[in-house]
């Protein structure tokens, strides 16, 4: 699906008056050095700003010399650092924003308690009004239509509709019901209908609602692994230029000049790299805002960061690469057994089997055979719920035990249910199943007290454009690996029609896992997505775990995002999202150090013309004066992050590029424009700083 088609969380954007102004008052509480040492760069220009006050200060009550242009300086280092801060709370006023419309979704409310976690009953009524704030993990409570759920759980017995706003912002309600994987609920949501019994699983303040508020408004950002890399080698040239500018006195005192310490500082300032060090924060923030933009939420920045290294994607086949409602088309009995028998076995084998493909077997049925009403009372049915591990279902009632599901597990039941010899009819099922599946679609295999009776024919629809999308990541370098309890020859056929690069059918939780395992020792990193508690090892295993948030706790819990839409296909976006990170991050670094390329050119000989005539050689744009040339490299300086916000924010135009690609587009973009850029405003900015009478 097309990013620009997907439903997007409502969050207010970078150009909202209400940000900017808050965004203006924390850049000023962010000068706090306390605050500003996470950013060496700007940390390193505060201080020396401080140093130049202290002494303009000092100059000013002494009554020495002229302070018209060493005012201007510092005022503009103080600029640089209030445009880097100004710079990092826009980025974050956008998650602030969204963390304030959470915040009104959280009310106090009471709840009513069945049964303490120590296993006490509550005495003398069924259940006692308790203030939610008191609940404890493993209390049980009752939460009916009009309540809201009072924290994070998960249903242990009933059914209910959940108005989930709150959470997802979509209107539509969603079933929450005890036992497979849509059992959990979080608190803050609203149940409309029905009742449900729930078990709380989160502590008071770090339910999935606070740690939500937290991760969307910054709190509990974290620098990624590329991030703090990029830190120490800014951290190192700025160390590098600190000894390289304290040499400059020596050389110009040998040359028979000097230098002032406002000078210096001014120097430095446009040596080190500002424009990087000032939007990294940002960039990283913006990252994940877009994330959250996609109902999205990063756990942590680092796996943002590794979503854009992913070498590797897990996808399951149903929901993902197909529409995931494969349709019940034909019963195709053995020999010896009437389809109308197939059928019947078949439909009470699905009675009990809310999927689509359940549905469908016995809409089938009807529309075949007339098979219609069933008496459930004389049935005496037991009902056999799929499981990932036996990847079969079935009934067990008066008219026999019945079983469905994938051809080889069926066998393998049958073998153990009967000691009758039943290779003839294995091989004939066998040969009917191939058929089906060579065809691209999935045989069921259908067995009823120990016989084989044949198998229904399934048929799976490849979603429009996965295919093109597929051929992009692959033009990224990415694997697609399609995971489906699909026999193989079925996988392949739906692997080959799909265009995915390979496939693991038959899998299990354990094949999975130990997938996940392979590709991460060969160096590689792999994403996935789940929703189930059986998916929770390889969530926990894979750099990039996608949960759905209609998935269980234990799924949520494992994965390091958690999709509120929980629609497996967003895995390709969330990849794209995190590649768009990196772009972002190396097309401004890129910038940076062209455009200081670019400023030495400006000050360099306005600093050392006066005993060094030769420099006249550099001094390419003709500034007016040392001093605007001076002054109006430190204006560019402040100004250009400035400029360099949206970009920032926004992120790189993101294009399914390989690396090499990636590297020589921005070399020419913006390698090349930070060193034209630069030249262009430095010397604009040195008219009007000559035609105003600045310096």
């Amino acid at each position: 699906m097309d990013q620009s088609t997907r439903t997007r969380m409502p969050v207010a954007g970078s150009a909202d008056p209400q940000i900017l102004i808050t965004a203006i008052g924390d850049s000023f509480r962010k000068l706090d050095p306390r605050l500003l040492i996470r950013n060496p760069v700007m940390f390193t220009v505060e201080v020396v700003a401080t140093l130049v006050t202290i002494l303009f200060l000092r100059d000013v009550a002494l009554g020495h010399g002229h302070y018209g242009f060493a005012f201007q300086i510092i005022l503009w280092l103080w600029f640089t650092v209030l445009f880097a801060n100004f710079a990092e709370a826009v980025a974050e006023g956008r998650g602030k924003a969204q963390a304030a419309t959470l915040r009104r979704s959280k009310t106090e409310s009471n709840a009513k308690l069945l049964r303490l976690a120590n296993g006490a009953e509550n005495k003398g009524t069924d259940w006692r009004s308790v203030p939610a704030v008191s609940l404890k993990p493993g209390d049980i409570v009752l939460v009916e239509a009009g309540d809201l759920i009072p924290s994070d759980g998960d249903v242990i017995e009933g059914v209910a509709s959940v108005d989930e706003s709150a959470i997802t912002g979509e209107s539509a309600p969603v079933i929450r019901e005890s036992g497979g994987d849509r059992s959990a609920v979080t608190g803050g949501t609203l149940v409309i209908s029905d009742w449900v019994k729930v078990k709380i699983t989160a502590a008071q303040g770090s339910t999935f609602l606070d740690r939500m508020i937290a991760l969307v408004e910054g709190a509990e950002r974290q620098k990624t692994p590329n991030e703090i890399a990029l830190n120490i080698l800014l951290a190192g040239l700025t160390i590098i230029f600190v000894f390289a500018v304290a040499t400059i006195p020596s050389f110009a005192s040998y040359a028979g000049g000097s230098t002032t310490v406002l000078v210096l500082v001014a120097l430095f300032v446009t040596l080190i790299p500002t424009t990087i060090g000032a939007l990294l924060s940002a960039i990283g923030i913006a990252g994940m805002d877009r994330l959250v933009r996609f109902k999205v939420l990063a756990m942590s920045g680092r796996a943002v960061e590794a979503a854009g290294d992913v070498d590797t994607l897990l996808l399951d086949k149903t929901g993902t690469i197909t529409l995931g409602n494969r349709q019940a088309t034909a019963f195709i009995p053995l020999t010896g057994v009437s389809e109308a028998d197939l059928a019947s076995a078949a439909q009470l084998a699905s009675l009990s089997d809310e999927t689509p493909e359940g549905r469908s077997i016995v809409v089938l049925a009807k529309e075949k055979q007339g098979i219609r009403g069933r008496d459930f009372s004389s049935l005496q049915a037991k009902f056999i719920p799929f499981s990932a591990q036996t990847r079969i279902s079935g009934i067990d009632s008066g008219e026999g035990s019945i079983r469905k599901g994938a051809v080889d597990a069926v066998i393998a039941y049958v073998r153990g249910q009967t000691k009758a010899d039943i290779e003839a009819a294995v091989r004939e099922l066998t040969a009917k199943a191939d058929e089906i599946a060579k065809a691209g679609a999935t045989p069921l295999a259908v067995a009823k007290d120990g016989r084989l009776l044949g198998v229904i024919h399934l048929k799976d629809i490849i979603k429009g454009g996965i295919k093109e999308r597929f051929q992009e990541l692959r033009r990224m370098g990415i694997r697609t690996v399609m995971i489906t309890g699909d026999n193989p020859l079925t996988a392949a056929a739906i692997a080959a029609e799909s265009g995915v690069d390979d496939f693991l059918a038959q899998a299990t939780p354990e094949t999975k896992l130990k997938l996940i395992r392979q590709e991460q020792a060969q160096g590689k990193l792999v994403a996935m997505c789940g929703d189930g508690t059986n998916d929770a090892p390889a969530l926990a295993q894979a750099d990039v775990g996608v949960a759905m948030n209609t998935g269980t706790m234990a799924a949520r819990e494992a994965g390091n995002m958690v999709d509120l839409d929980s629609d497996p296909t967003k895995l390709i976006e969330i990849v794209e999202i995190g590649k768009q990170l990196l772009m972002t991050r190396g097309a401004l670094t890129t910038f940076s150090i062209a455009n200081d390329v670019a400023k030495y050119f400006a000050i360099i000989p306005a600093m050392f013309l006066a005993f060094y005539p030769q420099l006249q050689a550099l001094n390419i744009m003709h500034l007016h004066t040392p001093q605007s040339a001076i002054l109006s490299a430190i204006i560019f300086n402040a100004l250009i992050i400035i400029a360099l916000v949206p970009l920032a924010l926004r992120g790189v135009t993101y294009r399914p590029l390989g690396a090499a690609h990636i590297l020589r587009r921005n070399l020419l973009i913006y390698g090349l424009g930070g060193i034209i850029v630069p030249f262009i405003g430095i010397k604009l900015i040195d008219m009007a700083v000559s035609a105003i009478g600045l310096a």
